[in-house]
């Protein structure tokens, strides 16, 4: 590999580790794992103006002269300082209240995954903990900076996350997630007792108080001009509609325009609606789409009434999916993917494997309430978050070793991360991994959620819906629970133009995949063509495209 431009992709990721200091903990890289975040203004400028320089010497670099592998770590750089760069100009941290993603929902799932591996580890860990009240702080500073900008959220973010923090700072300091992080273990009882008692001072004296003016400003300052939930989308923000080009930019990778993307969603709604009649209606006893959703929404029978039963499907679709894959890969991760049951954050999520093999990749259940779980759609889920979807891509990635740069292992695109993992659930169907033709509904069911958010992510952003039309829109078209469509549709509020990723980067490979079967005929090879969509790590779509048909013309 070209020295220079390797030694500028390492500079870049040991920049991205510091400034994210969470993520290399998540990792397994601990030298920064006495900070958090610095969510200052000052910080977002120092920022920006490094991105910058970063994309400025990358573009030095002629593409002409570069190896292949050269020209996808130049590409992919690129893409990361650019469009974060370009992101972090438009200031969401002014309207930075979050019920899906804040502070307040996050730490409940990120805090006991931190590994804890010794005594200056565990040490570690409450400086880390006296950094959260600080952070806090600014996050509180930038919001009132949004007060002045006229740039605030809507009233459901500000009421959900106070009632958020409402709850948390009530709960007995004991059972504070803070004291649930991991143990070193070599830590005696006493050891363990002594640290929490350091951790729960830190807690009662800095983070909780930190926590309190963090909702004060939340529910005091932002809540009385807050805009209404008829307004809740970033069209209604003063330069809502340059901020969600730049998002729709940094989510799919490719050069598309918000009515684009929401017609694309709108035919793959009509598309889904004759499978649902063709495969479900038989099932069901129906020729109504709506008895169809009806009856998978409200079935006592087609739900989950208990944790422990999503986590063990989970589970079974997993063995399966990991007897079968040999046949349809070449290369296979060495990392395990297991199952775990939380009462916080997303519906589902996939945490990685640390680089350092400390912890395997984890496949998060959201079971806070069971019977939002379809039995149908368990499988699907599992298969997109975990095998052979999130898992196979970001831990082969990570065991590529030192042939690609770190950022390449170890970062994520959400269009080719997102976009592959939806793309598994259909290619779990063509490897028979679906136990009945109800689980393979669910696949129907998981494809509804992907193509209603093209339609509702651009309809409250760029076409001025409201959070209740996006409600009832998913509601007519899909088959959510209704307490799952809430959730996703403030997902969406709360993450603008991160939902498109999921179908535009699914279509994108099935169209890459479809153009390599006509080109190759009999000679197309589905674990080749896995193997490359895999096999670089990191990439956007626009390089993807380009190496599967270099991989075509040298097949």
């Amino acid at each position: 590999m070209n020295p220079d431009l390797r030694a500028l992709a390492d500079e870049y990721w040991d920049y991205t580790l510091e400034k994210h200091p969470t993520s290399a903990h998540m990792l397994g890289d601990y030298r920064f794992m006495d900070r958090m975040e610095d969510a200052s203004r000052a910080a977002e400028d120092a920022d920006i103006a490094k991105q910058r320089d970063f994309a400025a010497r990358a573009r030095a670099f002629d593409s002409e002269t570069l190896s292949p592998t050269d020209l996808v770590t130049k590409e992919t750089l690129l893409y990361e300082v650019e469009t974060t760069a370009g992101v972090e100009e438009m200031r969401q941290a002014e309207f930075g209240v979050d019920p899906i993603f804040g502070p307040q929902a996050s730490f409940q799932v990120s805090i006991p995954q931190m590994t804890v591996e010794t005594p200056e580890h565990a040490g570690k860990m409450l400086d880390k903990y006296s950094a959260i009240a600080v952070m806090l702080d600014q996050m509180s500073d930038r919001l009132r900076e949004g007060i002045a900008s006229g740039r605030v959220n809507a009233d459901f973010a500000v009421s959900r996350t106070v009632e958020q923090l409402d709850e948390i700072l009530a709960t007995d300091i004991s059972d504070d997630v803070f004291l649930k992080a991991q143990m070193p273990g070599a830590y005696t009882e006493a050891d363990i007792e002594a640290w929490k008692d350091r951790a729960a001072e830190i807690v009662r004296n800095e983070i909780r108080p930190a926590y309190a003016r963090y909702r004060d400003v939340i529910r005091d300052e932002v809540g009385p001009v807050a805009r209404s939930d008829e307004e809740a989308g970033l069209r209604y923000l003063p330069d809502g509609d340059l901020v969600y080009s730049r998002l729709i930019e940094r989510y799919t990778t490719i050069p598309m325009q918000a009515e684009e993307i929401h017609e694309i969603g709108l035919q793959q709604i009509d598309r889904l609606a004759a499978e649902y009649l063709e495969l479900a209606g038989p099932l069901l006893d129906t020729t109504s789409l709506e008895d169809i959703f009806t009856a998978m929404r409200d079935d006592p029978g087609l739900h989950h009434t208990t944790g422990e039963g999503v986590v063990a499907q989970s589970e079974e679709a997993f063995a399966s999916a990991k007897a079968e894959m040999p046949n349809w890969f070449g290369r296979l991760p060495k990392s395990d993917c297991l199952v775990e049951e939380t009462q916080h954050g997303p519906v589902a999520f996939y945490f990685p494997p640390a680089e350092d093999g400390s912890r395997e990749g984890t496949f998060f259940m959201n079971t806070a309430d069971p019977s939002s779980w379809g039995t149908y759609e368990v499988q699907s889920t599992a298969f997109h978050e975990g095998i052979p979807g999130h898992h196979l891509q970001i831990a082969i990635a990570q065991e590529l070793g030192d042939s690609i740069p770190a950022f390449q292992r170890n970062g994520f695109i959400s269009a080719y991360g997102e976009g592959w993992a939806l793309y598994t659930e259909r290619l779990a169907d063509e490897m028979g991994l679906y136990s009945t033709d109800l689980d393979r509904v669910g696949m129907l069911s998981a494809d509804s959620m992907r193509a209603c958010r093209l339609v509702v992510d651009t309809g409250m952003h760029a076409l001025g819906w409201s959070r209740q039309q996006a409600i009832d829109y998913v509601a007519a078209n899909s088959p959510m629970a209704m307490y799952t469509i809430v959730e996703e549709i403030d997902r969406y509020l709360s993450f603008p133009g991160q939902a498109l990723s999921y179908m535009i980067g699914r279509l994108e490979i099935q169209r890459m995949r479809a153009d390599a079967e006509v080109r190759l005929g009999d000679r197309f090879d589905i674990k080749g063509f896995h193997d490359v969509v895999l096999g670089s790590g990191l990439v956007t779509l626009p390089t993807l495209d380009r190496m599967v048909g270099e991989w075509v013309r040298s097949s």
